[in-house]
């Protein structure tokens, strides 16, 4: 790795959230700055949400390329871009804001593509999975809209199952409605909702199986949860987007049962390649070496 090196040319960027200080993104986007010998900085940023809009302009015209944003601002970001990416436009959220040099602000949202990349490096073949039945998503908040977006994207009819089933039906009819907008003379999107306490029957017709809950993260109100899967067919994909502990409960119970599996670190990695590249002008890559640091990082805290 490259001597760490900044001046008064840096290239800079940062995370915007509140709170902020739970972010890995400072240490694996440094990470990568070192790695690759770049002058530059990705900086935490604790910003409340009635600051926001003053924080993006602060950091527009104090030279930095542009931010990442987290809880709560996802949606204040969609507000404030000049341009949106049109999966980004169908999710309703922005996570990443790159400053132009003419001004704009453009917004993008990589949730989907990070989650999409994981399984990819996990030697998923998606398309083929997608010809194998629907994804079924747990969960009807952002990272599920995000993750939905990118799913129909590429072909897969997504159901949402949430406890709170109200939510499900409406996450469903929101982005049905938003997807016509958009492609108004595309194939329509197939999009439907099942109740919680049934969506453990269904899994015999399910390619794909997303948690975008926090069930089972480690600290969180139910770190042992293990849902029934003895009704899945073999070629069922389970993936969890928590990614501490990085071996959940569910991805442990699912790989007992021989069913391919999928974690949430890679997506938290995938998710930051393309603001590193906007920002710092630099491909990345989710390698051996990058996971293995980040992972001692998780160990340590």
């Amino acid at each position: 790795m490259s001597e760490f090196r900044i001046t008064g040319r840096a290239k800079l960027a940062g995370v915007i959230g509140h709170p902020v200080t739970h972010s890995l993104s400072p240490v694996l986007h440094n990470y990568w700055l070192a790695r690759h010998g770049i002058d530059g900085a990705y900086v935490p940023l604790s910003v409340a949400p009635d600051a926001f809009v003053t924080a993006v302009k602060g950091l527009q015209v104090s030279g930095f390329r542009g931010a990442n944003v987290t809880i709560p601002h996802k949606e204040a970001a969609f507000a404030i871009a000049d341009e949106v990416d049109p999966m980004a436009r169908i999710a309703g959220s922005v996570n990443t804001l790159v400053f132009r040099e003419d001004g704009v602000i453009h917004g993008s949202s990589t949730d989907g593509f990070g989650y999409v990349a994981n399984l990819e490096s996990d030697g998923i073949d998606v398309a083929a999975l997608a010809s194998r039945g629907p994804a079924l998503l747990l969960g009807a908040g952002g990272a599920a809209r995000s993750i939905a977006t990118s799913l129909l994207e590429k072909g897969f009819q997504v159901v949402f199952s949430n406890r709170t089933a109200g939510r499900a039906e409406r996450l469903a009819m929101e982005l049905d409605a938003a997807w016509r907008r958009y492609f108004p003379k595309g194939d329509a999107p197939r999009l439907s909702a099942i109740a919680w306490d049934m969506w453990e029957e269904r899994l015999g017709d399910v390619a794909l199986l997303v948690n975008t809950t926090s069930l089972g993260m480690q600290g969180g109100p139910a770190p042992d949860w293990t849902p029934k899967l003895g009704t899945a067919s073999s070629h069922l994909v389970v993936s969890d987007i928590v990614y501490v502990p990085q071996e959940t409960p569910f991805l442990k119970a699912a790989g007992e049962q021989g069913l391919t599996t999928s974690g949430g670190l890679g997506m938290l990695l995938h998710q930051a390649r393309p603001g590193f590249r906007a920002w710092f002008g630099a491909e990345t890559e989710v390698d051996e070496a990058t996971v293995a640091y980040i992972s001692a990082v998780l160990s340590n805290r």
